[in-house]
């Protein structure tokens, strides 16, 4: 859809035979990146993997637009990260301090434990939590810069227990945003290297002769970073593979419209590609919002970017009622759900799909982007149907232990003989018989 000046979402009902193919249509999403970029992405990461540091060098000065003679040039002194919190200004502190603070308290709610327990048998059977040796957060650093992301990454990692946190960031250290690296800092980052791209993550999946590999690479970035990830998934574990940012606000129609209509507008503004939708019983509210969104858009300072994504990828669905909108919404399994309705614990029961979800009317969307607690890195792209938000179980191994005891030996190895030989593999039935004292 061509870029209008004025704004003009595509509405939709429920009553209509065509609802459930456009909507569909309109859906749709280019998950996997097209053949060109796959081979684009591909070169990339051979080329760093094949010559290491120099291959991540001519990457950087041809894709950053950085020159540095070694990687090592790379890194952001850690004596520049520590005084990135002294020179921030004093309320850009505080709200980050005290943003950290609830985020690193929701983490520490979900913090697995390690757990063991006795059977029958006097088998010893467990669970072993350890967290990860080393990963890598990604931060974006094109149109905006993001210093929430960087604590809603790190400060998961360091709750989960991570020893080497490493951060990639597409910006010479000139030009950097200082809040960033007061994040990195809050959030026990230490070591921070601006690179972005795909090469940066075939340099966080392989390693070079300067950067040592990790072990799972966690943050959100342009086409070429989430195509990255997928081709290096296997290599390195992967949080999730993100696409543009996405907003469902189901309303009853007695939210006041300019907070419905600021909602739309806090995730448009995020780029062109982003979506926001609205699902409400009331045409007369739908209505109304779209009238307010062509008054508020003259003050938006992100204007043109607001009123593209709208145009391209904005949706009024107009539902019977809120059982068919909780439908709808399961259906769209969207990152950001708001509930702006008057008993949304009453519709909370019935959705099973969301990235994140907001209770109420005064649940903005834009808390939990930066300080209800959890973390804002979400599923994206109808991916909330089988994926969780980022947190620090993400960080964290799971590993079984089993100890028997030799009078479990004895019992469990008969089983284990019966199911060996049905299954024909006989060295594996002969190991559990050894372990047996009785025939």
């Amino acid at each position: 859809m061509p870029q209008t000046d004025t704004i003009n979402v595509l509405q939709l009902d429920t009553r209509r035979p065509e609802f459930s193919q456009r909507l569909n249509a309109h859906l749709q999403s280019e998950a996997v990146a097209g053949e060109r970029l796959q081979a684009q992405v591909a070169a990339i990461i051979r080329q760093v993997r094949e010559q290491g540091d120099q291959g991540l060098l001519e990457c950087v000065r041809r894709y950053d637009g950085m020159h540095a003679a070694s990687v090592a040039d790379l890194q952001v002194p850690s004596s520049v990260i520590t005084d990135a919190r002294e020179r921030l200004d004093k309320p850009t502190k505080e709200a980050l301090c005290m943003a950290c603070e609830r985020i690193r308290r929701y983490a520490e709610k979900q913090k697995l434990e390690s757990w063991q327990f006795s059977d029958e048998s006097g088998s010893l059977l467990g669970q072993r939590i350890t967290p990860l040796r080393s990963c890598g957060l990604y931060v974006p650093g094109g149109k905006a810069a993001y210093p929430s992301s960087v604590l809603m990454s790190a400060i998961p990692a360091h709750v989960a227990g991570v020893p080497r946190v490493l951060m990639a960031i597409p910006t010479s250290l000139p030009e950097m945003n200082m809040a960033i690296l007061a994040a990195a800092s809050l959030a026990g980052v230490e070591t921070i290297y601006t690179m972005g791209g795909a090469h940066a993550i075939a340099a966080l999946a392989y390693g070079t002769e300067t950067i040592r590999r990790v072990d799972k690479i966690a943050g959100p970035g342009n086409a070429y970073v989430t195509e990255a990830k997928r081709q290096v998934f296997g290599q390195v574990g992967i949080d999730m593979l993100a696409g543009p940012s996405e907003i469902l606000v189901l309303c009853d129609g007695q939210t006041d419209v300019e907070w419905v209509t600021a909602d739309l507008f806090s995730q448009a503004e995020h780029d062109e590609q982003a979506r926001a939708i609205l699902l409400c019983p009331e045409q007369d509210f739908i209505d109304a919002v779209a009238k307010c969104a062509e008054r508020m858009i003259a003050a938006a300072p992100r204007a043109g970017i607001i009123r593209q994504s709208l145009n391209q990828n904005g949706l009024f669905i107009r539902v019977r009622d809120l059982d068919e909108a909780v439908v709808l919404a399961n259906h769209i399994a969207p990152e950001h759900l708001e509930l702006s309705v008057q008993s949304p614990d009453d519709l909370l029961p019935k959705i099973t799909a969301a990235g994140a979800i907001f209770l109420g009317p005064h649940s903005c969307e834009t808390l939990g982007d930066y300080c209800a607690g959890p973390s804002h890195v979400l599923p994206t792209m109808g991916s909330a149907r089988f994926a969780s938000p980022l947190g620090v179980y993400d960080f964290q191994k799971r590993s079984s232990t089993i100890h028997c005891s030799p009078t479990a030996a004895d019992d469990l190895g008969s089983v284990a003989v019966q199911l060996a030989e049905t299954e024909g593999l006989f060295a594996h039935a002969d190991a559990a018989r050894r372990r047996q004292t009785r025939s």
